[in-house]
Parts: structure tokens; sequence; C-alpha cells
């Protein structure tokens, strides 16, 4: 049996990703081909479902089977790296469950942020989160070590990248700290991107980067792991930055602003209503990426959590920060609302995707965005008005999907 060679994979990984329209640069598919992925994954989790419905993650490294290792390094895969905020595959003696809180994503969706990023020769990147090293070492290859910088919120997950980093030859400027911060001390940058998913672009990134230059990072302003779109962004002369949803894409959160998992009696959370009402507009409808992406919209920073109890579901959406919830029981044809609080969740969800679908369902690419130093704005339809500096999507009377979501206090 031939034993796998890792040029060949290398290879075969770049004709795949061309053979499905992500890899289209010539200058990108020399990165693919040259930068090697086993040095960043010397070890990972591979997952499958467990006897008892959970996950569980199994190790793989050189010394399990180096055959079976490497042949996973290059399909085109998200593997996990670390569980728990420490757990990693080196650390792990057998299958384990667990929280994933690091990975490589799947170099298809690394590609096709580098691609988009739309970079010339020359220019600098400023990268939010590091996490393996290996789209840092691609941006490397690009562009050359000292036009990238790479900031990673986690010491451990830096550590281990910096070395893979050294080792392979890509001496770069890595820095430890909180990414949503970005590292004013490079700036200003051409480009920014984040491998991380965010409620909000951080105006500070704005500030970092230059006129002209693009930010690219996936956004979705809930607490969910899905319902995200990838923001494209450019920066304008006068300290705005607009753009629009380029597609669909998921990353794990930000550290900062991961949501941390309800427990407890959620049934007590939810006990004392102030309104109670029938709505024909399912819960099962979030399950749906853009659905979920205007639930998002509408009620930021909304938790959705499914339970059963005696046979019978209740879907929770918990606002922890503003004490608001909303909960949906089957009642036939219909489902049973009870709110609480100082928002209507269900209400803001309802409207948002019932104009939605008054509108013609239109795609999430039909979304726009822009951040200014007050706030972060979305627009689905309307019509461009500018005076040649300042340039904002405004609605007209066919126009009902609007939000403004301010920056939290903190923000730099």
């Amino acid at each position: 049996m031939t034993r796998p060679d890792s040029a060949d994979l290398r290879h075969g990984l770049a004709d795949l990703l061309a053979q499905r329209g992500v890899l289209k640069t010539v200058e990108w598919r020399e990165a693919i081909q040259e930068v090697p992925r086993e040095q960043f994954l010397r070890s990972f989790f591979k997952d499958a479902p467990g006897s008892d419905g959970h996950l569980r993650y199994t190790p793989v490294s050189r010394d399990t089977d180096a055959d079976e290792w490497l042949t996973l390094v290059y399909r085109n895969e998200t593997w996990v790296t670390q569980l728990d905020g420490h757990v990693t595959a080196d650390t792990a003696d057998g299958p384990l469950t667990g929280f994933p809180t690091s990975s490589s994503t799947k170099p298809s969706t690394v590609v096709g942020m580098n691609e988009a990023l739309d970079v010339e020769d020359g220019m600098t990147v400023l990268e939010i989160g590091t996490g393996t090293g290996y789209s840092t070492a691609l941006l490397c290859h690009r562009l050359g070590e000292d036009n990238v910088t790479s900031v990673e919120v986690d010491p451990a997950v830096a550590r281990r990248a910096d070395d893979a980093l050294e080792a392979t030859g890509y001496s770069t400027w890595t820095v430890t700290g909180d990414g949503l911060l970005g590292h004013p001390r490079r700036a200003p940058y051409d480009r920014t991107i984040a491998t991380c998913a965010l409620r909000r672009i951080p105006y500070a990134w704005v500030r970092q980067t230059k006129p002209g230059g693009i930010i690219l990072a996936t956004v979705g302003p809930g607490a969910w792991s899905y319902g995200t779109g990838l923001a494209k962004l450019t920066v304008q002369e006068d300290g705005t930055a607009q753009g629009r949803i380029i597609g669909r894409t998921s990353f794990m959160p930000a550290r900062a602003e991961a949501a941390v998992p309800l427990s407890g009696d959620l049934a007590a959370r939810a006990a004392y209503a102030d309104s109670e009402r029938k709505t024909s507009l399912s819960p099962d409808t979030l399950d749906d990426w853009m659905p979920a992406f205007l639930a998002q919209l509408a009620a930021p920073g909304t938790q959705l959590v499914r339970a059963t109890s005696d046979d019978r579901e209740t879907v929770y959406l918990f606002d922890t920060g503003r004490e608001a919830f909303a909960s949906l029981t089957a009642d036939g044809d219909q489902w049973n609302v009870r709110q609480g609080g100082p928002v209507a969740i269900w209400d803001a969800i309802e409207e948002a995707v019932t104009a939605w679908r008054k509108a013609g369902e239109p795609d999430m690419t039909s979304a726009r965005l822009a951040v200014t130093p007050d706030a972060h704005c979305y627009w689905i339809g309307g019509r461009q008005i500018g005076d040649g500096r300042r340039s904002y999507w405004l609605g007209g009377k066919e126009e009902a999907l609007r939000w403004r979501h301010p920056h939290p206090p903190l923000t730099a």
C-alpha cells in the first residue's frame, strides 16, 4: 500500500478547491501547495456521535496512526484542536466529550475568505484569531512575513501557533491579546480579517484600517452558532465602514463574546410573563439560516434553547443582558407565546421574518451594513444616497427591514 505523501496531498487539495470554484488565483494556489498543513495540526480530534447522542471526540496524531493522521489533515474538513478551553488532543488518552473552543477551519472556508480579501503584493493584513497558525502561514506566503500581524486571545493556542510558524519558516508578528481591540501598534492596515464570529465589528478595527481598506468578518448579532454571514466592508474617508453580506459562513465565537450556556430551571426563568398570545410562526423556522440571521438582527444577544418535559417541547429565547424572555409551546396548528421583560423578543422576530417573507424572501447577500463610531447598522432593500463623502442605505416605503445596534460602552 502506497503511503500518503504531503506534497501530493497539498496538490490534491489545491485541485479540489479549484474544482469547487473556491481557489481562483495562482498566488493562493501556490500558498496551498507550499504550506504544510500537518505542521499546524500535529494532533486534533475527530468526532462521532456516541451511544448517548452526544458527540465523542477521539484524538488523532502522528503517533496514533501516521497514515490516517496525514490523510485526514488534507481533507477539506474543520478539525477541533481544543475542548473546554484547555483540553488538547495530545493530552487526551481516549474519546471524550466536551465543548469545542478552538479549531483548524476547513481549507475551503479559509481560501474563500482569502480570495475575497482582494489582497495585492505589499499589502499589510491584521488577522484576528491565529488559531493553529495555518491561515496565518498562508497569508505570510502570499504577502511576506513582515506584512502580517496576527492576534490570538488564548496564550496556549498562541504559543503552539507561534512554534509552528517558526518551524515552517514564517516568523511573523504574532500577538497574544484581545483581538477585538485590534493591534494599534502596527496600524494602519490595508486589510483586516477575522477567523472568529462576532456580534458586532469593533469600531477599533475601522480606526486601524486604512481608508479604502477592507474588513472581512463573520457576523451574527445573536448568541447562535448558525445564521451568520460573511461581511465585507470598505473603510471610508469619513471614518465609517460600509459593505454587505457576501455569503453564509460559520466560525466559533470570539472568546469575549461567547455566550455562557444557560443551565438550571429554564421554566423558572420564564415563570412570570407580561403577555401571552398565539402565533402561526413556528420557532422551527429559525432552524433555517436566513430566518435565524433575521432573528438575531431583530433580537440581538438572544439565546435559543429547546427543552422537553413530559414529551412536551418548549422553545425558549432568553436575552439575559436585558432580562427578557419568550417561551413557545405547540398548540395545535399554532404556538402559544409567553413573553416577559422590557423587550418583546418574539414580537420583534415575528415582525422581521414576516416582512422578509412579504419582500419575497431575499437572500442573505441582500443585507447591507455600516459601522459608525456609534453603532452597527443593517439594511435589507432600499436605495443608496450620498453627498460624495458620506453614503448610506436608506429605505423607501417598500422597505421594512432596518436595524441599528449601538456599540457596547467599552468598545474601543
